[in-house]
Formats: C-alpha cells, sequence, structure tokens
C-alpha cells in the first residue's frame, strides 16, 4: 500500500516519452507544464492519488512560469523597470564626466554666430582660448548643471523605454524596428519634459555666460536662483518645442538603430550574448544616425536656450531668421565636435548600461 503514495516518476513509466502537458512535470524541465500525454497517464488509484503524475500544479504558479517563460529576451529577461531606471542613471553620470568637453567646445561653436565677427575659427581654436583664458577647467564650465541633469535623463530614458517596450515584444522577446522607433520616441518625449529641457537651459546659460565680460552665475546653485529670481520657473523651460522635438527624434533614430543592429546580429538566436566591443560599435553607429539626423534641431534649441533668446518669437522663428542671417550650413554648426560627443555618449551608455543590468540581476532578483 505504501507504494500508492510514492511518487511516479515520468521517466519510470508510460509517461516517458510523453510531451509535457499541464498537470505533470518533466524532471529536467521542472517548472514547464506537460502539453499531451497518453490517457494511460492518469490512472487513478483507491484514495483518489495518481499513479503516474505528480499533483497537479497550482494556477498561480502555472501562471508565473508563464510569464518567466514569456520573459525571456535574447538570453536575458526582461529588464524590471526599477533596474533600467538605476543602471541608466549611473551610465549617464559616468558618461558626461569623460565627454562633457566635447559638448562645451559644441555648444560654444553654435553660439558663435555670424551676425557678430565669430570669435573661434574652428574646434582647435575653440579649445585653445578656452584653455589660455580659462584653463583647462574652463572646458568644464557647466559641467554640474549637466551632471545634476545626466544621471536622471539617462534614468528617465532607459526607464520609459522598458515600460513602453517590454509589453510590445513577441513570445521570443524581440522587438520589431517600428516599435523600437515608437518606444524610442516615447523615451525622448518623457526625458525632454522631465530633465532635459530645464538642465539644458542652464547649462545653454552657463556656457554663454562665460562669454561675457563679467559673468554673473558663480555656480550651479547661484545660476538657477538668479534665473528663477530673474525669469521666473519659466525661465527654466526656454526652447522646449525644439528641445522636445530634438530629444523625441534623438531616442528614435538610436534605439531604431540600436535595435535594428541588434536583431541583424543575433539573426534567428536571440539567446546569442553581444560582447560590450559589439555594443559599443553598434551604439557609436546609432549616435552617428542621429546627429545627421536632427543636428538643425540641436542648433535652433541652443539658440532658444541661450542669453540671446529674447531675439526670437518662436522656434520656427528662430530657425527662420538663422536661415536668412547665416544660410542653411548654420543649422550644421558644431556638427563634428557633436559627432565625437554623441557617439562616444552613445557607445558608452549602452555598455555601461548592459552591464550595469547583468550585475544588478545577480543582486537583485525582481522574479
Amino acid at each position: 500500500m505504501s507504494s500508492l503514495y510514492k511518487p511516479f516518476s515520468v521517466s519510470d513509466g508510460p509517461c516517458k516519452d510523453a510531451i509535457l502537458k499541464r498537470g505533470c512535470l518533466s524532471q529536467q524541465h521542472p517548472t514547464i507544464a506537460l502539453t499531451s500525454i497518453p490517457s494511460s497517464c492518469f490512472g487513478v488509484r483507491a484514495g483518489g492519488v495518481s499513479t503516474n503524475c505528480y499533483p497537479l500544479v497550482p494556477s498561480e504558479t502555472r501562471r508565473n512560469t508563464r510569464n518567466l517563460a514569456a520573459a525571456a529576451i535574447g538570453g536575458r529577461k526582461v529588464t524590471h523597470p526599477g533596474k533600467a531606471i538605476l543602471a541608466g542613471g549611473i551610465a549617464g553620470g559616468i558618461e558626461i564626466c569623460i565627454t562633457f568637453p566635447t559638448e562645451y567646445v559644441k555648444t560654444q561653436l553654435q553660439l558663435d554666430e555670424r551676425a557678430n565677427p565669430p570669435r573661434y575659427r574652428g574646434i582647435g581654436d575653440c579649445v585653445k582660448l578656452t584653455v589660455q583664458d580659462h584653463g583647462l577647467r574652463g572646458l568644464y564650465r557647466g559641467l554640474s548643471s549637466l551632471l545634476y541633469g545626466s544621471i536622471p535623463k539617462s534614468a528617465v530614458r532607459f526607464g520609459t523605454f522598458e515600460v513602453l517596450s517590454n509589453p510590445m515584444r513577441d513570445v521570443n522577446g524581440r522587438l520589431d524596428n517600428t516599435r523600437s522607433l515608437l518606444c524610442g520616441l516615447g523615451a525622448g518625449i518623457a526625458e525632454a519634459v522631465l530633465v532635459v529641457c530645464p538642465m539644458e537651459t542652464v547649462k545653454v546659460k552657463f556656457i554663454h555666460d562665460q562669454c561675457s565680460l563679467q559673468p554673473k552665475y558663480r555656480g550651479f546653485f547661484h545660476g538657477v536662483r538668479e534665473i528663477i529670481r530673474d525669469q521666473g520657473f519659466r525661465g527654466t523651460y526656454q526652447g522646449l518645442t525644439a528641445t522636445v522635438l530634438k530629444q523625441g527624434t534623438n531616442q528614435a533614430i538610436r534605439f531604431y538603430v540600436m535595435n535594428l543592429l541588434r536583431n541583424w546580429y543575433k539573426g534567428d538566436d536571440p539567446r546569442k550574448d553581444m560582447h560590450p566591443l559589439v555594443t559599443a560599435l553598434f551604439g557609436a553607429t546609432a549616435g552617428a544616425a542621429s546627429v545627421f539626423g536632427n543636428t538643425p534641431l540641436d542648433v535652433v534649441k541652443t539658440r532658444m536656450q541661450g542669453l540671446e533668446a529674447h531675439r526670437y518669437r518662436s522656434t520656427m522663428d528662430c530657425a527662420f531668421q538663422i536661415l536668412k542671417n547665416e544660410g542653411p550650413l548654420a543649422f550644421y554648426k558644431g556638427t563634428v565636435p557633436r559627432l565625437g560627443r554623441v557617439c562616444l555618449d552613445v557607445a558608452i551608455v549602452f555598455v555601461i548600461y548592459e552591464e550595469v543590468v547583468k550585475l544588478l540581476n545577480n543582486v537583485w532578483r525582481t522574479d
């Protein structure tokens, strides 16, 4: 009689060759429910105890199993939004400390309007004069405003992208290119409104203020206080329309290209690992595509946030005046330094993000 209550192993009886089905569990895959079992597997002896199967798996366990199975993406699970926010923030902070001098030079060249005699003859001249006048620290003027903003910016970007993209993935965890474009657009708009616009406004004013004969901003918090006192809270949201357009198209292009290259690289094997160098190469390519795609919007945004922003009635008026007074090539001012910065920026951010997520998966269980 004791044998009636002994758990039966699928490999020991008529269920040996059965395909997995709901109600029985495989020894090799204890979390996957069985799909088809011979009727002989369901013989019941006295007392209602099945001779051939383990007890039925509770419905809640089966639901969790399906969710975990659906979460597998390219050899890893869907990234939890909390992990995406934390990993994105860390990646953004590290990246901006490395690449800020190129952002400084790009902004200075964009502010060097042709309406006045240009101060800088090019990238090298801008770096030379800045170091000559302010020392090496001059290349990091405005870093504090960008650092305070870069951490939450990347956190919002990746967190929003994961929230939007996770429900859109197919059963294999793939995200098609059109949906990656839309998710990237949503991530860009979110970061523009919540973080980028006020951060960029303060950064541009700081850099522009350095060109003045008597700079009035002594530091980040002093500058923010002065801007709000003089212009109100709206003063930190100058150029919002241009910023939304720029950031939305930026992230739409970047995530689209990154997803396109990732899907191409993995081919029919979604579990194929990507080496960090491959991720960096794809990230740099995505960054370059975004630079050529939306630098005109970046130039307009920078002008709308500078100290001379009062000269423009709107985003369209700013674009019209640039075209009228400086010609179409003015929309691509600062392209070279921006190209160097953005390629490095996107490559670093994607690599650090992916590596931090891997580390978090080892210490932070969200299953």
